[in-house]
């Protein structure tokens, strides 16, 4: 434990911590509310690996019976893969499945947090969540977007989630001052598809120039992450225009269903997994596994970057 936050580094974690070697946080939703066990598994065992490949030490972080956890040991993940129930944790429920003893997930957004209190300044997740398709009357915009406005971690992903409006997800960003930048390309990725509608903001083509963006903004004083695009490798991607129809009938089936909050991604994925006969889990894998070997290779960076 560490003062009053009941906070738990797991061993790798905290030798890792003790000894200065560089750190990528992992999220855990896309464990318990991404993949169907044991797939779910297999694939958080896999980053932990790429993570570890690329130099650094992976921190998969999880609340378990009210503590929060940065980096779990192999009984701990696995115990996680294949629970029922658990809850999906962003920032506004973070603190309450904390006090009430919960065990939870955390998103984008919580992840983030937990990353800031262990000093870990990089996080590979998939796809961040962004502005949802009829935002305009619903109001269903993720709290990753404001998370990203005042948590400094670099975040690297390979777009936000392709299900999401993305021209006004990526105009939020703007707005709120993130930094939006596209790996070796000048259009934004979306997801699956390694090249979207939308011209990147910026473009950088290597992880040291991302590591020093990162350490210069910190030196700005500007509270800020970065969102770091990563498009998927080419051979996994499923195009833009193959996705298109699919996506708006699982959006037209969600609405049809009166699907809405929390439960409208975990229900489109899941949708866009049969429609796609499962390629859409296959693409999903092979994102996270290259995010994880380049947010290692920042990671690795930032300790090579001078202040």
């Amino acid at each position: 434990m560490t003062g009053a936050l009941p906070v738990r580094y797991g061993t790798e974690v905290a030798a890792a911590r003790a000894r200065g070697v560089p750190l990528v946080a992992l999220e855990s939703t896309i464990i318990t509310h991404g993949m169907p066990w044991p797939d779910n598994l297999d694939m958080a065992r896999r980053v932990e690996a790429a993570v570890r490949d690329g130099g650094a030490v992976p921190a998969t972080v999880a609340v378990l019976d009210g503590v929060l956890h940065v980096g779990l040991d192999d009984a701990a993940l696995t115990a996680l893969a294949h629970a029922r129930g658990v809850a999906k944790l962003s920032r506004a429920d973070l603190a309450a499945c904390m006090a009430t003893g919960g065990t939870g997930a955390t998103t984008v957004a919580a992840t983030m947090i937990a990353a800031r209190i262990a000093g870990i300044a990089t996080f590979a997740t998939g796809g961040i969540g962004g502005v949802h398709v009829g935002a305009e009357t619903s109001f269903d915009i993720s709290a990753d977007l404001q998370e990203l406005a005042q948590t400094p971690v670099t975040v690297v992903c390979a777009g936000a989630k392709a299900i999401l409006d993305l021209p006004k997800t990526f105009e939020v960003l703007e707005t709120l001052g993130v930094p939006v930048i596209a790996v070796g390309q000048d259009v934004l990725p979306a997801f699956w598809s390694r090249r979207g509608p939308i011209p990147a903001p910026l473009r950088m083509d290597d992880p040291e120039t991302i590591a020093r963006a990162a350490v210069l903004r910190a030196a700005l004083g500007l509270p800020v992450g970065q969102l770091v695009a990563l498009p998927i490798p080419q051979a996994d991607e499923i195009p833009a225009d193959v996705l298109a129809p699919v996506i708006a009938q699982a959006q037209a089936d969600a609405a049809a269903q009166g699907i809405a909050a929390k439960a409208v991604t975990p229900f489109l994925l899941e949708r866009i997994f049969t429609l796609t006969e499962g390629r859409s889990l296959v693409a999903n894998i092979a994102l996270v596994l290259n995010n994880a070997r380049f947010a290692a290779r920042i990671a690795c960076a930032m300790g090579d970057t001078p202040g």
